[in-house]
């Protein structure tokens, strides 16, 4: 029996992957891992511009979405991260995180950043996911 697991990059096919050369998600045996999710649309283009609760909606949209193409779903993540640029929205960003996690409850972090890549995203959002496929 090998102890080494093979490693699947999984793309979004967003355009700065290949020019800052990163995955939306590494699959590593049942490990999974996705990169910081912004609330951007597949046009790239910033979705809810001043709302924190639709940004952090669709930051675990592109979540669910790098899940779904590595094989697994929202109720295998173990860990978040949040990453917000006024903590003080920290109640509008965690209902959208209790609305998709709050059942399976994963370890999680929200801290305040002095900005993100578009200075009009209030959040970004990580995951890491265990998938028990035997």
């Amino acid at each position: 029996m090998s102890n080494s697991y093979k490693r699947e990059g999984i793309r979004s096919g967003a355009p700065w992957e290949p020019l800052v050369g990163y995955s939306r998600a590494v699959r590593v045996g049942p490990f999974i891992y996705v990169s910081g999710s912004a609330p951007v649309g597949v046009d790239g283009e910033l979705i809810g511009e001043g709302d924190a609760y639709t940004q952090a909606k669709r930051c675990i949209e592109v979540i669910r979405q790098a899940l779904e193409n590595a094989g697994a779903g929202l109720e295998h993540v173990v860990r978040t991260r949040m990453y917000v640029t006024d903590i003080e929205l920290w109640q509008e960003i965690g209902k959208a995180h209790q609305e998709a996690f709050g059942k399976i409850a994963p370890a999680t972090s929200m801290v305040e950043v002095s900005r993100l890549i578009d200075p009009a995203m209030l959040v970004e959002i990580e995951a890491d996911a265990i998938v028990n496929d035997g």
